[in-house]
């Protein structure tokens, strides 16, 4: 399934890396985190080196909405009750700043940048929208309520913030990516402290960042229990409607709706990767219920990882390991997420003191409440006999009708009904 962005244009290509190469800074993933926190480096003249094992931005980064916001659903208030008062409002400034450093970068390539307000609606609930407008207000920032949305269903109305934006994403990678440089078809199949071993060759690197997405390292950092991964669908629809804004349902069980030219962009269907979901189905139901006389593109899916407080893990990717980092669980919240991650890595590299990586650190206490519901997903299948069992960690897999793939409910792990590999964090394809 091809992305309205895939169908829109081709990246460019990069060559295979061979040979021993030596960098301050290695950066595995060649999605939009990796390639920012690449151009960042870049600009603060340190030397580094990209690989990716398929193509850049084949991933996460084409299936994206591409919404650039620091309105992450009803985040500050959870944040407030949950975190406290300057955890909420370290949040936001943080985003804020990675906010306005990818809009400014965006606004000087040919992306189809559009400055957009964003809607985080309702269907039930005025009270939840009400106590997320007074949590902002408590940490400095003015939301504004809005009652009537142009939306096909009636809603309770919706948290607005004004002024955020939209783009094409791979566009966007086009105009920055440049003189980076960039390797392709480059698989790292092994960290033996400061070196990685690929395929045809190896790079001994003073710094290491696992920006692939689900960091794949299990003897450090623990992520296989802060981490799950989610699948969320968008169809591309001609002959819809044109929704002026950005709108997402706070309940993350609804729809999606953003306009790219002449299309609608209509998502939803969440579920834990793993878990028998109606998936796509569901969606296009309701595209046929909302727009029955839409015509349908193209269909896509993505896969997000989700952490287990919704706040990214960045920054070293365990205590121990002082100079191997990472950038994940960005809970659908990729494109400022993407531009945070580039900001603090690069500060942290060169030592710098930035006042947020604090919270964002991935060494924070995992006493959470998703982490008992992450462990019984584990265990339970562990303990499930199957014939298929996924090679990162052993977890049985589901088979998946709807996208006809070999899922993992534990870790997101996902296969081909030939075993290729999909989605990591496994490396490698199943066994015959």
């Amino acid at each position: 399934m091809e992305s309205i962005w895939q169908k829109d244009m081709t990246l460019p290509t990069f060559p295979r890396l061979r040979g021993k190469h030596k960098t301050e800074v290695l950066i595995i993933g060649g999605g939009i985190t990796g390639i920012l926190t690449a151009y960042m480096l870049r600009q603060n003249k340190i030397d580094c080196i990209l690989v990716e094992k398929e193509n850049i931005c084949s991933g996460t980064t084409a299936g994206t909405t591409a919404k650039i916001t620091f309105q992450h659903g009803l985040m500050y208030n959870r944040l407030l009750k949950k975190q406290g008062e300057e955890t909420a409002k370290c949040y936001l400034e943080a985003n804020r700043l990675a906010f306005d450093r990818l809009v400014e970068l965006a606004r000087k390539t040919n992306c189809d940048y559009q400055q957009k307000n964003n809607y985080i609606y309702s269907l039930s609930s005025p009270r939840k929208l009400e106590n997320e407008i007074k949590a902002l207000d408590k940490i400095g920032f003015k939301a504004e309520y809005c009652q009537k949305l142009p939306l096909p269903f009636n809603t309770a109305g919706a948290v607005v913030f004004k002024d955020q934006a939209q783009f094409h994403p791979l566009k966007f990678i086009a105009g920055i990516v440049g003189e980076l440089p960039i390797y392709e078809h480059t698989f790292v199949k092994k960290i033996c402290g400061n070196t990685a071993l690929t395929e045809y060759g190896k790079i001994i690197a003073d710094h290491i960042i696992i920006a692939a997405h689900f960091p794949f390292i299990n003897k450090h950092g623990s992520y296989f229990l802060k981490l799950y991964q989610s699948r969320s669908y968008v169809t591309a629809l001609e002959n819809a409607q044109n929704v002026g804004g950005m709108y997402l349902d706070e309940s993350g069980r609804g729809l999606s709706f953003r306009n790219y030219k002449k299309y609608l962009l209509l998502g939803g269907g969440s579920h834990r990767t793993g878990k028998q979901s109606g998936g796509l189905g569901v969606l296009k139901k309701s595209a046929e219920r909302y727009y029955p006389r839409a015509k349908e593109i193209c269909s896509w899916s993505a896969q997000d990882c989700m952490s287990l407080d919704g706040i990214p893990y960045i920054g070293n990717y365990s205590a121990r390991t002082l100079n191997l980092w990472t950038a994940t669980g960005f809970n659908k919240w990729g494109m400022t997420g993407s531009m945070l991650s580039a900001i603090l890595l690069c500060d942290m590299i060169q030592g710098k003191r930035n006042s947020y990586s604090e919270i964002f650190t991935p060494s924070r206490s995992i006493l959470k409440p998703r982490l008992v519901v992450n462990g019984f997903e584990a265990v339970k299948n562990l303990l499930t006999f199957t014939g298929r069992r996924c090679p990162h960690m052993g977890c049985a897999l589901k088979w998946n009708n709807a996208e006809n793939s070999w899922d993992c409910p534990c870790h997101g792990s996902r296969f081909d009904e030939d075993g290729n590999i999909l989605n990591n964090p496994a490396n490698k394809n199943l066994k015959n």
